[in-house]
């Protein structure tokens, strides 16, 4: 059973030796077209508790407007580079890439609570020996529609991609760009604590005067320290540089980012429990981390491929399954009971 072209879901019991089922889950709305042919439509309109854990295959521009409003804690994404896997997404160019950007801005500012954050990791490609604005200029354009530029995290990528180049070094680190829609938003810096090392034994054993009191910074900038304030703690707060290596593991996907990138951003700015959401999901990383940090996903992304891989890293045990069922196993379960979904906004789409 295929309904091409339309939207249906595909259910994947996770009883061993049972096939994926495509199956009208408890909910759909089961319609029948113009012209006569069985249709299955999005239930998620109004409940977001159907998204969850929910892979969606589809564009997002067109699924971001089937989510009821002010539904997810935290979007962690990494849309793709201009001029870049345009076999995908189609290859935006560095000059549209903000005209292109902007509706996707507007669907997931509709659907971010107030107290949420979105973390976009992006980087400006060279174009024409030079960087382009064009990161630069989608932040302008994103203020400008109400999202706070709220600060910028750098990832340092410990193990960047050897390179030389005539006017520049090989490029380690990318922007993780935050954005809120309001002042005051949800952060539990405790989360993300760091050891202070090994360093303050020697350093705290024996204090001067000065170090017993707040010494203002002798260049007026405002800034001062209490050295005597470190005297048993065990934890610091960390900087807002993130010292990572990429992903070496083969994820099917080339552009993946490591499972800690998401995962510090989720511990940072929710709690068990809350939704994470990321429009662009590709292989698949957000939602590992979400998962592995007992919150809830949602996952969209075009390529059929990359979501049915997603599958596979988020439930190993239904790797190689097909994805049709058609051997005479017709058992279903209720939406939610232990089963991981894909939903397939459009079966046919390549683009």
């Amino acid at each position: 059973m295929d309904f091409q072209g339309e939207p249906y879901m595909l259910r994947f019991p996770l009883d061993c030796g049972m096939q994926a089922e495509l199956t009208s889950a408890p909910g759909w709305d089961v319609g029948i077209d113009l012209e006569g042919k069985k249709t299955l439509r999005s239930p998620f309109c109004g409940d977001a508790s159907r998204m969850l854990d929910t892979i969606v295959c589809g564009d997002c521009r067109e699924i971001l407007q089937t989510m009821p409003g002010e539904c997810v804690d935290l979007i962690v994404t990494s849309p793709p580079y201009a001029d870049r896997r345009s076999r995908v997404y189609g290859g935006i160019k560095p000059d549209e890439y903000v005209e292109w950007f902007l509706p996707i801005a507007d669907g997931l500012k509709r659907v971010l609570k107030p107290t949420g954050s979105f973390i976009l990791n992006i980087k400006e490609i060279v174009a024409s020996g030079e960087r382009h604005t064009y990161v630069i200029e989608l932040i302008l354009a994103m203020r400008k529609r109400g999202w706070l530029w709220t600060e910028e995290y750098v990832w340092h990528k410990k193990n960047c991609y050897p390179g030389k180049w005539p006017n520049r070094f090989r490029d380690a680190w990318e922007r993780c760009l935050h954005f809120t829609k309001q002042k005051y938003f949800a952060m539990y810096q405790q989360e993300v604590m760091v050891p202070m090392g090994d360093w303050r034994h020697s350093r705290l054993r024996k204090l001067s005067e000065t170090d017993r009191i707040r010494d203002n910074s002798h260049v007026n900038s405002g800034f001062g320290k209490n050295v005597s304030n470190w005297i048993g703690r065990e934890l610091a707060y960390p900087t807002n540089v993130l010292h990572m290596a990429t992903e070496c593991g083969n994820k099917n996907h080339s552009a993946t980012f490591p499972v800690a990138l998401p995962a510090w951003f989720i511990r940072l700015f929710t709690k068990p429990g809350d939704v994470v959401l990321d429009p662009f999901l590709g292989s698949g990383t957000t939602a590992v981390a979400a998962q592995q940090l007992g919150r809830h996903y949602i996952g969209i992304d075009i390529n059929r491929e990359f979501c049915e891989n997603t599958q596979s890293r988020l439930h190993p045990r239904l790797a190689g399954r097909p994805t049709n069922a058609n051997n005479g196993h017709r058992r279903t379960r209720k939406a939610g009971q232990g089963m991981p979904s894909l939903f397939l906004h459009s079966a046919n789409s390549s683009t």
